[in-house]
């Protein structure tokens, strides 16, 4: 006797999970990109206030300034297209593992005490230098976290309905019949 298939594993099979979190993550991922991508010096300026990579060499901040975008959009283009999606959610994923924690440390930073009420600490506005401009932190980590699970939906999916890289897929051919001679 088989075991039902659960809620979860019907969900997937169906395809929809992982196109809305495709086009989601896709989404964000490429237009965020691209805006880093058309001004790449002041998105040098905003690393530079994470203090998470040494200011000399400049070479460690130059190269991040301009490949990361490029990383960013080419992860998010695949996630739309449907190509790859394992590895960009996974790619996607360590981004936003890594960046999340930090624009959440920036906020701390910024944060003034405001008598110690969570409210004030929402209202602080900074460019955490996603591509979006100023952002409320808490907003910001908010959205990042929703981000990464549409990542681990995508790293995590076994459906690839709705995704170009279905049409890649080669197919076994039918068996064909034996005809025995006796």
């Amino acid at each position: 006797m088989s075991r039902p298939e659960s809620l979860l594993a019907r969900a997937d099979r169906s395809g929809w999970p992982l196109l809305l979190a495709r086009l989601a993550l896709g989404v964000m991922f490429v237009w965020m990109g691209v805006a880093k991508i058309l001004d790449p010096v002041e998105f040098l300026k905003l690393i530079r206030q994470y203090h998470a990579l040494p200011e000399s060499p400049a070479y460690y901040m130059n190269t991040v300034a301009v490949v990361l975008p490029w990383i960013e959009t080419i992860c998010g283009a695949t996630l739309l297209l449907g190509v790859a999606v394992r590895g960009a959610g996974i790619v996607s994923a360590v981004m936003l593992v890594f960046f999340t924690p930090m624009i959440f440390m920036r906020g701390l930073e910024l944060y003034d005490g405001g008598g110690g009420e969570f409210a004030t600490f929402c209202a602080v506005n900074f460019d955490c230098g996603c591509g979006a401009g100023a952002v409320f932190v808490c907003n910001k980590t908010a959205e990042n976290c929703g981000l990464l699970l549409a990542a681990l939906v995508a790293t995590a999916s076994r459906s690839r309905r709705f995704c170009l890289s279905r049409l890649f897929v080669r197919r076994p051919a039918p068996a064909r019949p034996r005809i025995s001679v006796s």
